[in-house]
């Protein structure tokens, strides 16, 4: 019995050893194998959305968490409804839960300094999406589209569209800013009226209302209802002898269908009172059937597909210590610091070109039309 015990013993100490001896060549190979594996599976990537009422933003955060996870990261994708605070709470909780990244796509560009300081202490780094943050020296990229060249292809349109180089006129015309606080709706202005503004200071263009200034023009939100109260306002007090509207500078679709209701509302659209050119914004499904229709005349699509594409390779060369590539690193100054921005092409649609720019190339399915 004490002969079985010891042979028990001397091959337990065997079994003990070479267990030993097992670990130290399986600790090498799991710490090789635990890098690999972390690669595989990411990390927790935060996005924030500003909301889930403008159909661009759900397509920007569908496309963010679909193309994230087919890569292995984890997602915490969040909308605040333009609430600030709510955003601001929506971060706070992803820093908590450990983000390795944060994606935000703020409600307002100014508001989120103290927030991303949480952020920097826990060494996350911030991609800014579509809207650029501001006041921050905690923002490490910018993924947008070319905000500029939106303004100019809106604009192009109208001027197309009334054949102004070649019309003596004068047409009337109304212009719509976006929300003054996102900082990308200075640069739709600015891109608009680099195009319009020789055509007013000639007279070829006459803004019956009086209100030239982005300041005048603003729309809070991007709201389409304060759209509608707006235009409502200039038609009866700018438009009530008798002049039309021959053009409306809209700067997103949203504001452009509140436009269009307000028109409609005194008759444009019935009878010989055709609507004006009406620009937009985004290609929300709502405005491509109204440009079917024969309602809006025109918006700028741009592929939320290629931008969170964009948005995901400038997080993964945060987390890989690489450096993303960018093609504008002079325009973007958040009053902190230049921002390393790359831009994506937007694209002008209109009843001539809408299949082939946004059917055909799946951004939306013929069932969707319906």
């Amino acid at each position: 019995m004490k002969k079985f015990s010891l042979l028990a013993l001397l091959f337990g100490l065997i079994l003990f050893l070479a267990a030993c001896g097992g670990d130290d060549t399986t600790d090498g190979g799991t710490d090789d194998g635990g890098e690999e594996a972390s690669e595989s599976e990411g990390g927790l990537i935060g996005v924030a959305m500003p909301t889930k009422s403008s159909q661009r933003w759900v397509d920007d955060g569908n496309n963010m968490v679909e193309q994230l996870e087919e890569l292995g990261y984890e997602t915490d994708l969040q909308y605040a409804e333009d609430d600030v605070d709510k955003q601001i709470e929506q971060i706070e909780n992803m820093i908590v839960k450990g983000a390795d990244a944060l994606v935000i796509a703020s409600i307002d560009g100014t508001a989120l300094t103290n927030v991303l300081e949480k952020a920097n202490d826990q060494g996350i780094q911030v991609v800014s999406y579509d809207r650029l943050i501001m006041e921050s020296e905690h923002v490490t990229y910018y993924a947008t589209f070319d905000n500029f060249q939106v303004g100019v292809l809106q604009a192009s349109y109208i001027e197309e569209a009334l054949d102004l180089p070649n019309q003596e006129g004068p047409f009337n015309i109304e212009l719509f800013g976006g929300s003054p606080d996102d900082n990308n709706a200075y640069f739709f202005w600015d891109g608009a009226m680099s195009v319009l503004q020789p055509y007013i200071d000639e007279g070829k263009l006459v803004i019956q209302s009086e209100q030239t200034e982005f300041e005048q023009a603003a729309t809070m939100r991007w709201d389409g209802n304060t759209a509608k109260s707006r235009m409502e306002n200039i038609l009866s007090s700018s438009y009530s002898d008798g002049e039309t509207v021959d053009a409306v500078l809209s700067p997103y679709d949203g504001i452009s269908r509140g436009v269009i209701q307000a028109l409609k509302g005194v008759g444009y659209g019935s009878g010989d009172l055709e609507l004006p050119v009406i620009t937009g914004q985004d290609a929300e499904l709502a405005s491509i059937k109204s440009i079917i229709a024969g309602e809006q005349s025109q918006t700028v699509f741009k592929d939320t597909r290629d931008l969170a594409a964009v948005a995901i390779d400038m997080t993964e060369a945060i987390l890989n210590g690489e450096e993303a590539e960018v093609n504008d690193t002079e325009t973007y100054d958040n009053n902190v610091k230049v921002v390393p921005t790359y831009l994506v092409e937007p694209v002008s649609v209109d009843i001539d070109n809408y299949q082939e720019v946004v059917m055909d190339s799946g951004y939306y399915s013929e069932d969707e039309l319906e």
